[in-house]
């Protein structure tokens, strides 16, 4: 029999269940070794770790343990002996897709301006050269370098050869970015404008970023999340979830708080480095 009110009778409010979102990056148990002569070398060692949506996390490490080769073997420049890569939850032969890689070395191409140099990965995509122009001109001029946008790189110097690999990276607007000590060359002023610049894109565009460096206070100012790993053969010894809340704001007082001097402390205490 139907009720008199014509609807259903409705208890509680009806709820809606979303999935979660799948993680842009998810490594499990992967295990990578170099052939040395005849022995076979081990660099990293059950690796697992996860890059949410949105999330920047830094990597540290003693020198040598692999960090670089990890990235490589991530945006498949090497093949992981053992273990699973998904990217976007699926497993992915070679490299992925809307994965933006930055290395060490700027690897500019000597025959093109720094403009010229920064709409390369756009031209390849087939973006108009009108709209790449302007596109990779505003990311130099946010990068610091507004009026050197046709200058050769033979005459920049290596922090400014440095800030046109960062600019030709982010332009790009990958889901996810892989940066391998992208402000190293940099002075100390440079770096920390840079790396406000650097957060500010990232977040306001909800891309993930992946970043290796060897400057702890580095990794806590710019990540949402710093991992710790062993020395070799590789693994995540320790993580830590960075809660700088509005601190974040000023790049220079953040780095005076006594939050921040307790996280930098934590993270060079389980780095395990000697000094001699």
């Amino acid at each position: 029999m139907m009720s008199s009110g014509g609807g259903h009778n409705a208890g509680p409010a009806d709820t809606v269940i979303r999935a979660a979102p799948v993680p842009p990056l998810v490594v499990e148990h992967v295990a990578k070794s170099y052939e040395v002569g005849a022995h076979l070398v081990p660099v990293i060692g059950d690796l697992s770790l996860t890059l949410r949506e949105g999330e920047i996390v830094s990597i540290v490490g003693p020198s040598g343990c692999g960090k670089t080769t990890l990235l490589n073997t991530l945006c498949g420049l090497l093949s992981a002996d053992a273990g699973r890569i998904r990217w976007h939850g699926r497993e992915v032969s070679g490299q992925p897709q809307n994965v933006g890689y930055m290395l060490q070395k700027d690897l500019l191409l000597p025959w093109r301006t720094a403009l010229g140099n920064t709409m390369l990965g756009l031209e390849i995509r087939g973006i108009a050269a009108g709209e790449a122009r302007e596109r990779s001109r505003a990311m130099l001029d946010r990068l610091g370098l507004h009026g050197f946008a046709e200058h050769y790189p033979s005459t920049l110097s290596g922090g400014m050869r440095q800030r046109v690999a960062l600019a030709r990276t982010l332009v790009n607007e990958s889901d996810v970015l892989l940066l391998d000590e992208p402000f190293a060359a940099l002075d100390f002023q440079s770096k920390l404008l840079i790396e406000n610049d650097t957060a500010a894109l990232v977040r306001q565009s909800r891309r993930s970023l992946l970043l290796i460096t060897h400057d702890i206070e580095e990794a806590v100012s710019l990540a949402d999340r710093v991992i710790v790993l062993s020395k070799r053969p590789t693994r995540v010894k320790a993580s830590y979830d960075i809660a700088l809340g509005e601190e974040r704001t000023d790049m220079m007082a953040m780095r005076l708080s006594p939050g921040f001097s307790h996280y930098v402390r934590r993270i060079w205490a389980d780095l395990d480095v000697v000094l001699q």
